[in-house]
């Protein structure tokens, strides 16, 4: 996958805005302002695709057995975040789809579930 089809895939889910809150390099998307996934522009530009997403500790740990491009996430909690390597070229687009469908309703389930209420009215 792409820059622009991750992108597209991550702004076609519910209640989902993208921004900048670190640096003019890390593009962040986030459901209802809670963050679930990460992507360093600069990294990319590189040739170094990746992108962290939320996992749920225990399926984070089986993807990293299982995978040698899905290590713990940079810069961030390594209990609750995967770095996909992308640009290793063994992760399929269908992996890093359910993937990033896995990061987004592990954030959905943490919410209030006033949250979870407003979310489902969008």
């Amino acid at each position: 996958m792409d820059i622009e089809q991750i992108r597209s895939y991550c702004l076609n889910k519910k209640g989902v805005t993208e921004d900048f809150p670190f640096d003019e390099h890390t593009l962040v998307f986030k459901v209802l302002g809670k963050m679930y996934a990460l992507i360093s522009l600069s990294k990319w530009e590189a040739g170094e695709a990746a992108i962290n997403l939320k996992a749920d500790p225990d399926y984070a740990l089986e993807l990293r057995e299982t995978y040698s491009s899905i290590r713990p996430g940079y810069h961030m909690s390594k209990k609750h975040w995967n770095t996909l390597y992308l640009h290793e070229g063994e992760l399929q687009a269908e992996l890093v789809k359910a993937l990033i469908d896995h990061s987004y309703e592990m954030v959905v389930k943490g919410m209030t579930k006033k949250m979870q209420a407003e979310l489902k009215q969008l």
